[in-house]
């Protein structure tokens, strides 16, 4: 099951479901609907029940907003619900890597990729992720006007080199950056229009966009990989561990498969973590009262030091931040699975090949999960007197078997950031209401800009 976005798939479903929904128009359903605003749509169809009956394009769809039925289609995934095939703009950029593949090649590549991001080697990572955000605050001074969108992203680019590549940031980084920004715009066009339900033949101008950068990763990551074949010695980064992975038939990731792997864990370490601090300095700019804890707990359990793996535990209102962010804005906002021979959900049959859709971005704006949806709560996740909310009601990492690999990795890494620059600054974030835009990632439809405020000495 996909926590990412891709296009039309699957056989045609085997009789009517009696379901609520919109009617749709003939032949495309509702996708005009959902090409305009694909997060408007979902909130849309929450509103005909927890479980909803629409149309993409031909293929008969389902959507679930319930945490129930949500968790049913995330952790029975693999046994009654398949993989769907994506769109071929995702594919192109993606291959067919852990977050793509299907059957005995998913849980083969699990078990080679997911080593190198267990508790122990985000742990080893930590010192990067801390040395780049403190050489980026070394960089910042009180007054100055910074993009934070290019700033995060600079950041959290240079993380993933280090820990993926175990470089430094070269010019080969750049131009992988560049690239990976055209992939994400592209792969969020098709998704929303027309090319969800072209036949991947057809010549597209956005297909053509979608080659050229992926020719541009391919060529990038293919060096680095060379380059470290042709290292010696061990090395301690993410590329080393998968190329010294083996299977249990004692067989080595292939080329192709190391590049579709790099790819997937540098857009998981680099554009959702980058995604995420930008809206987290969004929402604190405009809640002065959470942004007053935030710094009030970064004086009680640091003082004038910078934080390490070791702080991570005990920075619960950063992780509180972090995580109201991703509910406020997911930057995966939708997960979907195609139905195999006996699936259910709810007590009610899927014919196999109905594509059963959910939405982080609906199921999170619920006021039954989440008292005052719309507004910016870290408190609601305090350990202690936090509110109480369901299993699957919160799943910006998707859940069941196929969860985010990177999950704690991406945590961390925020934290970390967070805690490092609002020991030292504020952003005062330009006023003005910034819309997501639902692309691979939530992305802000405009630039982010903001004064940089120092703040005083700790009080810690």
């Amino acid at each position: 099951m996909s926590t990412e976005t891709g296009g039309a798939v699957g056989t045609e479903p085997r009789g009517p479901m009696p379901l609520p929904g919109p009617r749709g128009l003939p032949v495309l359903g509702s996708l005009p609907q959902f090409g305009k605003d694909p997060l408007a749509f979902f909130e849309r169809l929450r509103g005909y029940g927890d479980m909803v009956s629409w149309r993409f394009g031909r293929n008969d769809c389902v959507f679930v907003s319930d945490p129930t039925y949500i968790g049913e289609l995330l952790t029975e995934t693999e046994r009654t619900f398949d993989q769907p095939l994506l769109g071929i703009a995702f594919r192109t950029v993606m291959g067919n890597g852990v977050v793509v593949a299907r059957g005995p090649d998913w849980r083969r590549k699990r078990s080679l990729v997911q080593p190198s991001v267990r508790p122990k080697q985000v742990k080893s990572y930590a010192s990067t992720m801390t040395a780049s955000t403190v050489d980026l605050a070394d960089t910042w001074s009180d007054g100055e006007r910074i993009d934070v969108k290019r700033e995060m992203a600079a950041l959290t680019q240079k993380i993933a080199v280090r820990t993926i590549f175990g470089v430094d940031t070269p010019a080969d980084a750049e131009a992988m950056g560049r690239a990976m920004d055209i992939a994400q715009k592209e792969i969020g066009k098709e998704f929303s229009g027309l090319g969800a339900i072209l036949p991947d033949w057809v010549p597209t101008p956005g297909r053509a966009r979608i080659r050229k950068a992926a020719a541009v990763i391919d060529a990038e990551v293919g060096r680095v990989v060379a380059r470290h074949r042709d290292g010696d010695g061990e090395r301690p980064d993410l590329l080393s561990r998968l190329l010294t992975a083996v299977d249990e038939t004692g067989a080595h990731l292939t080329d192709k498969e190391i590049r579709d792997e790099t790819v997937t864990l540098y857009i998981g370490g680099h554009e959702t973590t980058s995604s995420t601090l930008v809206w987290a300095w969004y929402l604190l700019a405009r809640n002065p009262g959470a942004r007053t804890a935030l710094a009030d707990e970064l004086d009680r359990v640091l003082g004038d030091r910078e934080p390490g793996i070791d702080d991570y535990a005990q920075l619960t209102y950063a992780q509180a931040v972090v995580k109201e962010t991703l509910r406020l804005y997911p930057t995966i906002w939708l997960v979907t699975g195609v139905a195999k021979e006996g699936a259910r959900i709810g007590g009610v049959p899927m014919p196999a090949g109905t594509r059963v859709w959910s939405s982080q971005w609906a199921t999170h704006r619920d006021e039954r999960w989440f008292p005052q949806p719309e507004e910016f709560r870290p408190g609601r996740w305090d350990p202690e007197d936090g509110d109480d909310v369901p299993e699957y009601a919160w799943f910006p990492f998707g859940g069941g078997p196929r969860v985010c690999l990177g999950t704690r990795f991406a945590m961390v890494e925020a934290v970390l950031i967070l805690a490092i620059l609002a020991r030292r600054f504020e952003l005062d974030v330009d006023p003005g209401i910034i819309n997501p835009v639902p692309t691979l990632t939530l992305q802000p439809d405009r630039e982010v800009m903001a004064t940089v405020r120092a703040r005083p000495a700790s009080r810690g």
